[in-house]
């Protein structure tokens, strides 16, 4: 067993640790602030116009899915059917009962009228009468000019005010009708406006609320900008570096929301660690350029073990073998560099600049209010909590387990437009899919030759009509319109749609799928020679994705625990703090799944925070908030356990050095949680689903991470286990390099450390 040490190395035939390479680049950034600050203005815009410049390679059609259905939005993809997409004009009383014959015929007739022949329009096609004699519906086709892929929705959006126009036309002229329109277009037209809506509050939301939190932590506006300004600047630099590697791995149009959430974080944690160090170093007697160096040596070093261990999780995604997973990967790893970067370079460089006008200007009564070390608050937690270490742990344990019991029940399933605002396009849909459903949900068959030679149409024709019958007579599926099987212009392609008469997650779709696949196809469509048949569609993509993630999720856990582990046993040169850090998140992270669960499973907060629950969780969100969560926690854990290290390696026992550890660092690590559960929270008042439960789930882990695991979990276990924190087998001391680092010799009393 080995325990802290504390000697002066000798620098002579030493090599330069990480800790020694990042004094000296932070010393040299001190030293030449200009240069420092010119040179990552001038980096960040370079990124900035390249990436423009290229240009951003957006993921293909299909690509982002898994399994089975993945396979079919690929060939779907390839396939070009020269068919246009298509809107309904619904037409509905507006009591509720049958409508008037004469009066929805007029209105049938005046529609048909004002688009036939309008050059936004392909085909105007006959009206349909729903059973219950409640609605009437007329589609239309919208031109897309020969184009496919997005190029055709993109035209096809483009007329939709023509359609509109008529609808609002129809209105006036016929009060006592019901008139709406609704199409795969429209929705998406819609929601993408919606979610850009909600996104430019997020963005203009949380850079003022950081700033608020960061003045009333700092107590002066120029210490409470710099964060925002390098987290604002790292963001920009991701930006146009993921647009660059976007050609080598293809980005997601969620990507950049994705950089800005982690980027804000990150950015505003590393610049607090570092200024925080600065300013109490500053206090301590020393001149502005030995603090910048020192805070180098201590909160530096933190921040790129932070930033290795944040980038290790985010690496996880590319386990997952999902091409989405792997551009969130790319994009977050892209930021935190940055991010890191900037702590290193340009951070200290503004420091040196500033000097004590960092204090400036202040905030005359926050200036005052604010107490180094924590105030009294912290300590006296300390006191509570160590005095007896055991039962502080066991309670803290035992209320994260308690939150963490709702995540044995979860449920994953995407959203589908059911889980969508309630904006006109959805209501209109919900309407639709109440009187037709067979305008709803739907299985979508795809075959498609495997020889590239054109299919045969009379044998494929003859397994469809075995394969719609099969269908029928499983009672799953709405067959009150016979399906039309729909071919590829090249013949090499067909596509079924097979509607169901449910919800796209409920368990009745996912039962049908099951039947459609395991009994039904593989003896009709799947016989047919030469060709590939797979299902797709909302429950395919559902369960493909969900089944994938399931299989992947135990590798992408082994790779991020793993090297987590053994880059934390490099750091802090022992098993056991690596092996706590590890535990400790985990236990967080599940309890802040069981609190996920138990908000969007459930509805009794669906007024609360503006939702209709699906009963499950976003498929995509587990994994994610894993590797997310972990990452970021560890941000406070190596800043914690780095300053507790710094106190046992100048001679302290180990449960002072806890609490001194702690209390010198809540201050740091509470501005930081505060500032990132308000930046999730924000994100939490979204109106996608997909976003407030990641906004719920980002905000409750770090809050509990920032509060009972790190006030209460970590410094109990450290209590109880003392001199055995620093415990490492005799031959990984030998095999692992010596940690150690110069300090400013200006500094007569620092000293080096190493374990």
């Amino acid at each position: 067993m080995t325990r802290p040490t504390m000697r002066r190395p000798s620098v002579v035939g030493r090599r330069r640790s990480l800790t020694d390479q990042t004094l000296a680049l932070a010393r040299w950034s001190a030293e030449h602030p200009w240069r420092a600050i010119l040179g990552w203005l001038g980096v960040i815009g370079l990124v900035v116009v390249l990436g423009g410049a290229v240009g951003t390679r957006e993921m293909p059609d299909g690509e982002g899915g898994a399994g089975e259905s993945r396979l079919a939005d690929l060939a779907l993809a390839r396939a070009d059917f020269g068919t246009l997409p298509t809107e309904s004009v619904l037409l509905s009383s507006r009591d509720g009962g049958p409508v008037d014959a004469a009066d929805v015929g007029a209105a049938v007739a005046l529609v048909t009228q004002r688009l036939v022949g309008r050059p936004e329009i392909g085909a105007v096609g006959d009206a349909i009468r729903a059973p219950s004699g409640r609605m009437v519906l007329v589609p239309v086709e919208l031109q897309t000019g020969g184009a496919s892929g997005a190029v055709a929705a993109t035209r096809a959006a483009d007329h939709l005010g023509v359609v509109e126009d008529v609808v609002a036309e129809v209105t006036r002229a016929h009060p006592g009708l019901r008139v709406e329109q609704v199409g795969d277009t429209s929705i998406t037209t819609a929601i993408d406006a919606q979610v850009g809506k909600d996104f430019s509050r997020a963005e203009q939301l949380s850079v003022p609320i950081t700033l608020v939190i960061l003045a009333v932590a700092f107590g002066a506006l120029f210490a409470a900008g710099v964060p925002v300004l390098l987290a604002l600047s790292a963001v920009a630099g991701a930006i146009g570096l993921s647009a660059l590697t976007s050609h080598l791995v293809p980005t997601t149009s969620q990507l950049s929301s994705v950089i800005l959430l982690i980027g804000m974080a990150v950015g505003v944690d590393y610049s607090l660690f570092y200024i925080r160090r600065a300013r109490e170093e500053r206090a301590k007697g020393h001149d502005v350029l030995t603090s910048v160096e020192i805070a180098a040596a201590t909160s530096g070093h933190s921040v790129v073990v932070s930033g290795l261990t944040v980038g290790i999780a985010m690496a996880g995604m590319f386990v997952a073998g999902n091409a989405t997973f792997a551009s969130f990967a790319m994009g977050t790893m892209l930021v935190v560099a940055v991010a890191v970067l900037g702590s290193l370079t340009v951070l200290p460089a503004v420091l040196a600049r500033l000097g004590d006008r960092v204090d400036r200007p202040r905030i005359p009564v926050l200036h005052r209010l604010r107490r180094p070390g924590g105030g009294r608050f912290w300590p006296a937690v300390m006191r509570v909590v160590l005095a007896r270490p055991g039962v502080s742990f066991v309670l803290a344990t035992a209320a994260l387990v308690a939150l963490a019991v709702p995540a044995l029940s979860m449920r994953t399933a995407d959203s589908d437009v059911r889980d969508l605002p309630r904006i006109p396009v959805v209501n209109a849909y919900l309407h639709m899919t109440d009187e037709l459903p067979a305008r709803g949900i739907s299985q979508t068959v795809a075959l498609w030759s495997t020889d590239g030679r054109p299919l045969d149409r009379a044998a494929v024709t003859e397994a469809s009509g075995l394969a719609v019958r099969a269908a029928s007579a499983t009672g799953l599926f709405d067959l009150t319109d016979r399906p039309e099987l729909v071919w590829s212009k090249d013949g090499r392609t067909a596509r079924l749609d097979v509607p169901v008469d449910a919800t796209g997650q409920s368990d009745e779709a996912r039962h049908a799928l099951s039947v459609l696949r395991q009994d039904v196809l593989p003896s009709t469509l799947g016989s047919v020679p030469g060709a590939d048949v797979a299902v797709t569609g909302m429950t395919a993509g559902t369960v493909d994705f969900a089944d994938r993630l399931a299989s992947r999720l135990p590798f992408v856990m082994l790779f991020v625990l793993g090297l987590t582990f053994l880059l934390l046993v490099v750091s802090f040169r022992s098993v056991v703090v690596a092996g706590t850090a590890v535990g400790l998140t985990l236990l967080s992270v599940a309890a802040s799944y069981g609190v996920l669960v138990a908000v969007f499973q459930n509805t009794w907060a669906e007024g609360l925070l503006g939702f209709h629950s699906s009963g499950s969780v976003i498929s995509w969100l587990p994994l994610f908030l894993f590797v997310v969560l972990f990452g970021l926690s560890m941000d406070y854990h190596v800043f914690v356990v780095s300053r507790i290290r710094e106190n046992v390696l100048s001679g302290m026992p180990t449960k002072d050095a806890v609490s001194a550890g702690i209390t010198t660092s809540a201050g740091v690590v509470t501005s930081a949680a505060i500032v990132m559960v308000a930046v999730f929270s924000i994100f939490a008042s979204l109106s996608l689903l997909d976003f407030k439960q990641l906004g719920v789930g980002l905000a409750v882990a770090i809050l509990l991470d920032a509060t009972v695991v790190r006030a209460v979990l970590l410094p109990s276990a450290m209590a109880l286990l003392g001199h055995r924190n620093w415990w490492m087998p005799t031959w990984l001391v030998r095999v692992l390099p010596e940690r150690s680092a110069q300090q400013p010799a200006s500094d007569p009393e620092a000293v080096a450390v190493s374990v």
